[in-house]
């Protein structure tokens, strides 16, 4: 499992893509392009306007509160991962990486999805376009490229790698 120190999430409250104030100037850019969307509120205002992610990761919360919208749990091939919040853990690796490769994909995450952003520009197809909600701003669109996936390295690198293992949403050795 890898944790992110509380000194480095700072880092993490920029961007990591263009950020629209909401995704209605955002469509336009994303035709014909492979869709990944990482959110509940993402995911649900993209099946508003008509349009299925090929990957859909979700934890059934916003904001860390339970997520009242359009229950999507039926609508595609289902994984579920268990990634504490602040962190990536191997297992949230994998699945990302399955995902990839078995498109369509629902990804159900216990515990926190906001960070499988990075482990999907490192393993996702170029060119695909990456969706992920910034608080109380908009939704940030990262088209996958290399200088997305160098960045995304780099975030990663920041992070702490530790021999806990993630089990029912708690830490144990």
């Amino acid at each position: 499992m890898y944790i992110l120190p509380g000194n480095y999430r700072e880092r993490f409250r920029e961007p990591f893509g263009t950020l629209y104030p909401d995704l209605e100037p955002a469509l336009p850019f994303l035709e014909g392009k492979i869709l990944y969307a990482v959110g509940d509120v993402v995911t649900h205002n993209l099946l508003l306007a008509g349009i299925t992610p090929d990957i859909a990761v979700i934890d059934g919360k916003t904001r860390r509160e339970i997520y009242k919208g359009r229950d999507i749990s039926d609508e595609k091939p289902l994984f579920t991962v268990i990634n504490p919040p602040g962190t990536i853990t191997e297992e949230l690796i994998a699945t990302m990486q399955r995902a990839v490769e078995m498109t369509p994909a629902l990804v159900f995450v216990e515990g926190e999805d906001d960070l499988a952003v990075i482990p999907l520009v490192i393993h996702g197809k170029e060119g695909a376009a990456v969706l992920y909600g910034q608080p109380d701003e908009g939704v940030v669109v990262c088209t996958i490229d290399e200088p997305s996936r160098e960045r995304a390295r780099n975030l990663f690198s920041l992070f702490e790698k530790t021999d806990l293992t993630a089990e029912a949403g708690e830490y144990s050795s």
